[in-house]
């Protein structure tokens, strides 16, 4: 999600001020004020950064294997689909999402179709993993906002406390299930990544990320980005192109040769590469385009 839309240039002390502002409010946001105490919080260990399209409004992304990304883009008109090399940030190949009028939203990548959601159109995209030539189209009802897989059922989030689990031959509902952290609700879950057992979400307007039991819903830790929150905006306002309120971190992508972690966010000009207490390297493996575990 998600996002206003276009809006005219303020002045830059304006701007500035407001941005300041904005970051403050993202670290206060009740989402973060509730969480347990009792659920651990751990802060990921920068290992390498990488260059991010500024104009990308990230709202999904996969680690492809052999060092290429799948990322979706969010705002009408500007939404869409690519492929694009990790180290280079080098664009190979990119479609603007099939319904012109929508809002793009997450993508994700299973048996070489990637699915492509939309905020509010209520229509999902299947495009071909490889050429990004549309396959067809599913209707769905209410938001669509973040799109992973557990190599056998997508899983999408629509901005509230819920995850449902769909068939991706027909993209029925087949199970749903309620996050909460100490039986607290937790919305807002945006971006989402399967890796290794647990379900990884963006909570929008916010600068953590939750790590999900998928069987039970439960929080099972927090992980702190602030620090790259903080690094992010720092050079985008150094390059004279500040973040925005809405820029906020978005996008997880599991890289399974290295047991890492890619994490950016909307508008970000940087990837960054980090380990993540718990995650192992996964011998065998090249991404997550086909079938998984």
């Amino acid at each position: 999600m998600q996002g206003m839309r276009a809006r005219p240039p303020l002045p830059a002390v304006l701007t500035a001020a407001l941005v300041t502002l904005a970051l403050a409010a993202v670290t206060v946001t009740p989402a973060r004020a509730a969480l347990s105490p009792s659920t651990p919080v751990l802060r990921p260990a920068v290992t390498a950064r990488y260059p991010h399209d500024r104009a990308a409004f990230t709202e999904g992304l996969q680690y492809l294997g052999g060092g290429l990304l799948i990322e979706s883009t969010g705002q009408v008109g500007e939404s869409g689909v690519r492929r694009w090399e990790l180290k280079s940030g080098r664009v190979l190949a990119e479609v603007p999402t099939p319904l012109a009028s929508a809002f793009g939203e997450g993508v994700s990548v299973l048996n070489g179709v990637a699915y492509h959601l939309t905020w509010q159109s209520g229509v999902a995209f299947a495009l071909d993993a490889a050429t990004l030539r549309e396959l067809g189209r599913y209707r769905y009802s209410g938001e669509g906002w973040g799109l992973t897989n557990d190599g056998r059922s997508l899983i999408m989030s629509d901005g509230s406390s819920t995850l449902f689990w769909r068939d991706p031959r027909t993209f029925a509902v087949t199970r749903t299930l309620r996050v909460a952290d100490q039986g607290q609700p937790v919305k807002n879950l945006n971006e989402l990544e399967y890796v290794q057992g647990s379900v990884y979400a963006n909570i929008w307007l916010t600068d953590r990320i939750a790590r999900i039991d998928p069987k039970t819903g439960n929080v099972t830790a927090w992980l702190d980005v602030q620090p790259l929150m903080q690094e992010a905006s720092a050079d985008a306002a150094h390059s004279a192109q500040p973040l925005t309120f809405d820029d906020v971190s978005n996008g997880i992508a599991f890289v399974p040769e290295r047991g890492t972690l890619l994490l950016t966010g909307k508008r970000w000009p940087t990837v960054f590469e980090v380990k993540v207490p718990g995650l192992r390297p996964e011998t065998g493996t090249t991404g997550r385009a086909g079938s998984r575990r």
